[in-house]
C-alpha cells in the first residue's frame, strides 16, 4: 500500500481542523472561521497549494495516487459541509443552496485564493465572509 503524500497529510489535518470547528463551535462563527482556516491554508505564504499541485502533477499517471489526493481534498469539504450543516437556518448564508454544494463553492473559492496577490487576499477573504453573512468589522 503506498503512503500518502505530504500534501494528503496535510490534507487531512485540515480537514481534521474544520470538522472540529463544527463540533467546537456553533453558528456563523464556525462557518467564518472555517473561512479564515481555509483562506489561511490556501493563501500566501502557505505552502499548501504548491504540495497540492505537485502532488496532482506527479499523480496524474497514477489512478490510485490521484483517487488518494482527491479523496483527502474531499474530507476538507465534507469537513466544511458539516460546519454548514451545523450553522442555524435563520444565520445560513444568503446563497440558497444545498449544504454540499455550498461547502464545495466556499472550499474552491478558499483555494483560488492561492491564485491571488497578496495585496487582493483580504478582500477575497472579506468578499467569502460577506457571502456566508459574516460581515467582519472593519477599521
Amino acid at each position: 500500500m503506498p503512503r500518502p503524500t505530504g500534501a494528503e497529510l496535510r490534507l487531512l489535518k485540515l480537514a481534521q481542523e474544520v470538522a472540529g470547528l463544527a463540533r467546537n463551535a456553533g453558528g456563523t462563527h464556525a462557518l467564518a472561521a472555517a473561512v479564515q482556516r481555509l483562506a489561511a491554508a490556501f493563501g500566501p505564504p502557505a505552502s499548501l497549494p504548491g504540495e497540492v499541485f505537485q502532488a496532482w502533477v506527479r499523480s496524474r499517471s497514477d489512478k490510485n495516487a490521484t483517487l488518494a489526493l482527491a479523496w483527502a481534498r474531499e474530507q476538507v469539504r465534507l469537513g466544511l459541509q458539516d460546519v454548514v450543516e451545523r450553522t442555524p437556518k435563520p444565520t445560513r448564508p444568503r446563497i440558497d443552496t444545498d449544504a454540499a454544494t455550498l461547502a464545495w463553492l466556499l472550499l474552491a473559492a478558499c483555494e483560488a485564493i492561492a491564485q491571488e496577490p497578496p495585496s487582493a487576499v483580504a478582500d477575497r477573504v472579506r468578499a467569502i465572509l460577506d457571502l456566508i453573512g459574516h460581515v467582519p468589522a472593519t477599521g
